[in-house]
């Protein structure tokens, strides 16, 4: 029989407590070897659970070492605890995004690089059966060449969730704390991105950080595209709201993202697909196809296939590298808004 894969989570924010009920949910296959995080309630939350505590990553590394870690520190934390972790050999599970900048990015997948650690980046949304039939229509070619695709990522933050200081400082914007995600998912079905124009406003809530913006991207292929992002904003159009991913939040029936090409076009997550049939146009009839997915929880997917990565079963779906491609688009946008 084979041992669980025994992983550490670094960091027991709400996001992290999220990583650590994946973990165990997985019984049989991994198990919660350690919780790393220096506050009281961190320390107290680990041993509710009967799980081993550690103030931090380096006693962790040095006194009980996992197979594997799950990186859910602040962003401004993760080039430091992913360099740690790569010097010391062992495979982690950076959340999104990789690092606050590329040169940090840069830094973990070179090192990972050298010492032959496996380094995946927390984009777990790629891992959800909704995208990933998204995806699979894309390549069959039912949408034809995609000319263009609009991505919303409108969302309303309570005031509450400034209350730690670094969620109200540059690195913590929703830019980069959310549409880090939607920039992924995009980049994943219509490839890569080769130039970026974007503006930005914190007229709201005056925070150092951006709570709004908007980019229009154009892909390597020649699709163009528009991404708008606000986390002041009271509507459906998120990704969190439309997916139905998370119970956290009430899920709606609208969509996030639309996909256009010369054959058809793409709804997602509501998988609405129209088209004017073969040779039709603007002015013949169109039809609509909806197709069901069924749904699963992508942390739970995710963690599992972090696991198949570190027993050497799998490559990982998104690598150190993807991470750093991700983020190079998310620190375009936020360099062109400046």
């Amino acid at each position: 029989m084979i041992a669980p894969v025994r992983l550490a989570v670094v960091g027991a924010g709400l996001v992290g407590r999220w990583h650590v009920d994946a973990v165990r949910s997985l019984k049989g296959t991994a198990e919660p070897h350690a919780i790393v995080d220096p506050s009281p309630a961190a320390r107290d939350y680990a041993q509710g659970l009967g799980i081993t505590w550690f103030a931090s990553l380096s006693e962790l590394l040095a006194s009980s070492p996992p197979d594997g870690a799950v990186i859910v520190t602040p962003n401004q934390m993760h080039a430091e605890n992913g360099l740690e972790c790569a010097a010391a050999g062992y495979p982690m599970l950076i959340e999104k995004p990789i690092a606050t900048s590329s040169i940090e990015a840069q830094k973990i997948v070179e090192a990972a690089a050298a010492n032959g650690v496996p380094v995946l980046v927390g984009h777990h949304r790629r891992h959800n059966p909704l995208i990933q039939k998204a995806r699979s229509l894309i390549d069959e070619g039912i949408l034809g060449r995609i000319a263009t695709v609009h991505g919303t990522c409108w969302l309303l933050k309570p005031d509450d969730y400034f209350a730690p200081e670094w969620r109200r400082q540059v690195g913590a914007g929703p830019v980069l704390v959310n549409a880090a995600h939607d920039v992924d998912l995009l980049r994943y079905l219509c490839g890569d991105v080769e130039s970026v124009h974007a503006v930005s406003s914190n007229t709201v809530r005056g925070f150092e950080t951006e709570e709004s913006a908007a980019a229009l991207l154009r892909f390597r292929s020649g699709a163009i595209g528009t991404l708008t992002i606000s986390d002041t904003v009271a509507s459906p159009w998120s990704w969190e709201l439309t997916s139905g991913e998370n119970p956290v939040y009430p899920k709606t029936r609208e969509s996030c993202y639309w996909i256009g090409g010369t054959k058809g076009a793409l709804s997602v997550p509501d998988m609405r697909y129209w088209s004017h049939g073969d040779g039709g146009h603007w002015k013949t009839d169109i039809s609509e196809d909806v197709y069901a997915v069924e749904n699963n929880d992508p942390l739970v997917a995710q963690i599992s296939h972090f696991v198949a990565v570190i027993r050497g079963e799998a490559e990982p779906l998104v690598s150190g590298e993807e991470g750093l491609k991700s983020l190079a688009v998310v620190e375009a946008i936020l360099r062109s808004a400046s």
